[in-house]
């Protein structure tokens, strides 16, 4: 198993950055794991996350790999952010100079930062196209966007 690529902070830093502080501690280590696993390893393969997990292509781990990563862990987290799990069950804020934000401004930022990670992880799909003599662990064939994308609410194959 590979370590993640992102610390808990790097993913704060990029995708929180629209916002109040947010606790590095907020995002466990497998969160990261699982919205990689999810979402990223699918395009990028788990021989090229292992090579940048050791320490080559920093360029390609700062430029295209930390933003689809760091969005796509906030999208996995958000919804848990949105209330406060404790002993009593969850909960959300509600004090006299803060109030829980209604359902459709939650579901709206969840929109946005989806838009946002998909965006990130297209770009990070065309880079590895583009320069993929560069890095000998992509396979293309194993691009899952390569042969399946979802653009405007129609999934098209390929």
């Amino acid at each position: 198993m590979r370590d993640n690529i992102l610390s808990s902070s790097e993913v704060v830093q990029i995708a929180f950055s629209d916002g109040a502080y947010i606790a590095p501690d907020t995002i466990a280590e497998a969160d990261i794991a699982v919205a990689t696993a999810r979402w990223v390893t699918p395009v990028v393969g788990e021989p090229l996350l292992q090579a940048v997990a050791a320490g080559k292509y920093p360029a390609l781990k700062n430029d295209y790999l930390a933003p689809a990563i760091a969005l796509y862990t906030r999208l996995l987290v958000q919804p848990r952010l949105n209330g406060a799990t404790g002993q009593l069950g969850l909960s959300v804020v509600s004090t006299s100079t803060q109030r829980a934000a209604d359902e459709a401004l939650r579901a709206e930022v969840q929109r946005a930062v989806k838009e946002r990670a998909r965006a990130a992880l297209k770009q990070l799909s065309a880079y590895l196209e583009a320069h993929k003599s560069e890095h000998k662990e992509y396979d293309s064939r194993s691009n899952i966007l390569n042969r399946v994308s979802c653009d405007g609410g129609f999934v098209q194959i390929f």
